[in-house]
Formats: C-alpha cells, sequence, structure tokens
C-alpha cells in the first residue's frame, strides 16, 4: 500500500460493512445468551424457523435455504431428532428423500424460541424508523444476491481477467 492510498478503515462502505459485521456478531451472541435455557443455539433456531414455515422440507432444501453444505446438516439434525424437537420421514413418492418436521415438543420450543428472538430484534432496532429499517433490508438483500450470484460464476485467476 504506497503512502497515497487511503487505509481500508478510512473509507465508509468498508467501515459500514465492518459496523453490519460486528451487530450481526454481537446478535448471535446475544441471541445465543437468550436461548441458552431451551437448550438450543441460533443454528438449531434456523433450522427450527425453517421447518416451521416450510413443513415437510427437505434436508437438501433446508441446506440451501441455510447455505450450508449437507454436512452441517448431518451434524445437527441427528441431534435435534434424538432430543425429539425434528422428524425425519421418507417422502411418499420417492423414498430416497426425507422430508423434515416438528414434533409438537419442537413446534413448542421454536414458538418460544421465535418470541424470543423477535423480542431482541425489536430491542435492538426499536428506536431505528420503520423506512430506515425497510432501507436496510433492501440494501442487504441485494448485496446476499450479489454474492449469491458471485458464488455460481467460476472463479477466475487474477492473469486470466
Amino acid at each position: 500500500m504506497n503512502k497515497n492510498q487511503s487505509l481500508p478503515w478510512d473509507h465508509p462502505r468498508f467501515r459500514s460493512w465492518i459496523a453490519v459485521a460486528r451487530a450481526c456478531q454481537l446478535m448471535q451472541q446475544s441471541l445465543a445468551r437468550s436461548l441458552a435455557y431451551l437448550d438450543i443455539k441460533p443454528p438449531h433456531l434456523d433450522i427450527l424457523v425453517n421447518l416451521f414455515r416450510f413443513e415437510g422440507i427437505s434436508q437438501q432444501q433446508l441446506a440451501r435455504k441455510l447455505l450450508v453444505g449437507r454436512s452441517n446438516m448431518s451434524m445437527l439434525l441427528p441431534q435435534m431428532e434424538k432430543r425429539g424437537l425434528i422428524e425425519r420421514r421418507s417422502d411418499k413418492q420417492d423414498k430416497r428423500i426425507l422430508r423434515l418436521h416438528l414434533t409438537d415438543a419442537g413446534r413448542q420450543v421454536t414458538e418460544e424460541a421465535m418470541t424470543i428472538q423477535t423480542a431482541l430484534i425489536d430491542r435492538m432496532l426499536s428506536d431505528a424508523p420503520v423506512e430506515e429499517c425497510e432501507l436496510m433490508t433492501t440494501h442487504m438483500e441485494r448485496i446476499v444476491s450479489l454474492l449469491l450470484q458471485e458464488e455460481n460464476e467460476p472463479l477466475v485467476a487474477i492473469g486470466d481477467q
């Protein structure tokens, strides 16, 4: 880096990105503390909420929604099944596909955890006008879209550009 180049942390976009990343990390930590008494962690909550919304989703669809590999699912789902929060059932048309369902206990834990998560979000954003929240949503969704699009593009070596 030469003397005429500004440092990354002096750039408003860099500072904004770091602030978002820090806020996300701290929210995850706070959420984890709040969910501890339910004996679940944020990744468990992500699964439970998706099963609450999309009952009968396949493991593969769930992994795609959560942007994680199937190996992550392979570690978390058996734990949740053993605790009686979820069930895996064979698809009626294709026995090779396993469909995921909440148990009654899983539904109860999910509802309680969603209340906790919503309260935390409300506390953190209570002084933000709705318009600002919607603007932030628009920006973050655009970034997600760009990153997902980039993920699907082949990597190009620097010399090949």
